[in-house]
């Protein structure tokens, strides 16, 4: 099981392809989030509670899962294990970060 210490480095070494995204994300994990301000270069990472442009409610199971690709994010989503608020559209575009 992946920590979300381990997403957050995981995605430390990707900075630079979220400020590709010009947005402002959350990762919400119902305990725990991530927001990643895309908006700046090189975008930053906190665990900052703020509003974002698209916020992906998930577990971080379920979000190891699409990173090791033993998961859709499609099939996640028409699934309910991940819930998209906001941008729908950054939502599409991190599926290839997520890789």
């Amino acid at each position: 099981m992946m920590a979300v210490s381990d997403i957050e480095s995981a995605f430390s070494g990707r900075l630079a392809q979220f400020s590709e995204l010009g947005a402002k994300l959350k990762f919400d994990f119902g305990d725990d989030r991530l927001f990643i301000d895309g908006t700046q270069s090189p975008a930053v990472m906190s665990h900052a509670d703020e509003d974002a442009d698209t916020t992906l409610v998930i577990s971080s199971e379920d979000l190891e899962k699409i990173m090791h690709g033993q998961l859709d994010a499609t099939m996640a989503f028409m699934t309910g294990k991940l819930k998209v608020k906001g941008n729908t559209g950054n939502a599409m575009k991190l599926a290839s970060i997520l890789k």
